[in-house]
């Protein structure tokens, strides 16, 4: 796709460092070697390096130009363990510490957190909570930002066709504020992909056809995010169809600047997202790519656990890209 061409071609070269907690399943295993021949990146493999290089070896693959760091063996694991305990400010001993860096996504994320990596990508063994958790300690979210979220890029059958949907996977019912500031990482979120972010704040109302307190909260959550970011076209509340459809919108928000034209699409809470994401996913053959995880003062990725090796190449990517945004 000539949106991922894109991509490549800004990360191409740039040694970005990325982390692979789970470099013994071949769909990571390979996706790295992949990533690594193409100069997108520099993988940095989690684990035990004779394992790592069985996995390999029964699939031909060739791994000796790609980093290997065991835990085990690591030569700064005792300052690690210092800057984790003092990164918990109490909340860890050293003993506890030793056995949580242990882990290997722990152990990654702290890589990423210590300035060794730029990201983490994971989760195709790991479940979410193991693969956010240490991110949510040890990263932690950006100034400003409560929360993080996870937001998918849609794609159609033509690149031109390509959407921000958020949050689809990490917040269940999130609160006025948390919606404002999950739209505007949404709208970051849509520039790495070429997007001029249009941001709708979707609810069942539109400018006030109907009042309830599922309605008042993204009436509020919207104004916040303007005030948040008053550089970005941001509106609502809107439904889908006045966000998206130009004579819909004529008729429900003439004078929005947003309805009509919404690329960045902010649902209620996780129920509708995840619901709109499968459905555009599964009867609009559109491409789900994600969750991509937003918020975080450094991009840490969760893969689905029924991802192929292509999935990992493309998150991996858009890491990587997101590592180059915040720097």
């Amino acid at each position: 796709m000539e949106l991922f061409e894109g991509l490549k071609h800004n990360i191409i070269d740039k040694n970005v460092r990325i982390v692979f907690p789970e470099p013994t399943d071949i769909r990571v295993l390979g996706a790295a070697v992949r990533l690594k021949s193409d100069n997108l990146m520099e993988p940095i493999l989690i684990g035990n390096a004779e394992e790592i290089r069985e996995v390999a070896s029964t699939r031909g693959l060739a791994i000796d130009n790609l980093t290997i760091i065991d835990p085990k063996s690591y030569a700064d694991f005792d300052k690690m363990v210092t800057t984790f305990v003092e990164r918990r400010k109490g909340k860890a001993t050293e003993d506890q510490a030793r056995t949580i860096l242990s882990d290997e996504n722990y152990f990654g994320t702290m890589l990423v957190y210590m300035n060794l990596a730029d990201g983490l990508v994971s989760g195709a063994v790991h479940s979410t909570g193991d693969t956010i958790r240490p991110a949510l300690q040890i990263i932690k979210t950006k100034p400003g930002v409560s929360r993080t979220s996870g937001a998918f890029l849609m794609v159609g059958n033509r690149d031109s066709e390509k959407y921000i949907f958020s949050d689809c996977a990490i917040n269940i019912n999130p609160d006025a504020q948390a919606l404002a500031e999950i739209a505007v990482e949404s709208a970051k979120t849509a520039e790495i992909f070429g997007i001029d972010p249009k941001v709708s704040l979707l609810s069942f109302s539109t400018k006030g056809s109907a009042k309830s307190e599922e309605v008042a909260k993204v009436v509020e959550a919207t104004k916040i995010a303007q005030e948040l970011a008053p550089e970005l076209a941001i509106d609502g509340e809107l439904q889908f169809d006045a966000s998206y459809v130009p004579s819909v919108a004529q008729q429900k928000a003439p004078d929005s600047k947003v309805a009509g034209k919404a690329n960045v699409f902010v649902f209620p809470e996780i129920q509708s997202g995840n619901i709109g994401y499968k459905i555009a996913q599964r009867l609009g053959g559109f491409q789900a790519i994600g969750p991509i995880l937003q918020g975080l003062n450094k991009p840490i990725s969760d893969l689905s656990r029924g991802c192929d090796e292509e999935d990992v190449y493309k998150l991996s990517i858009i890491t990587a890209s997101q590592a180059l945004q915040d720097a």
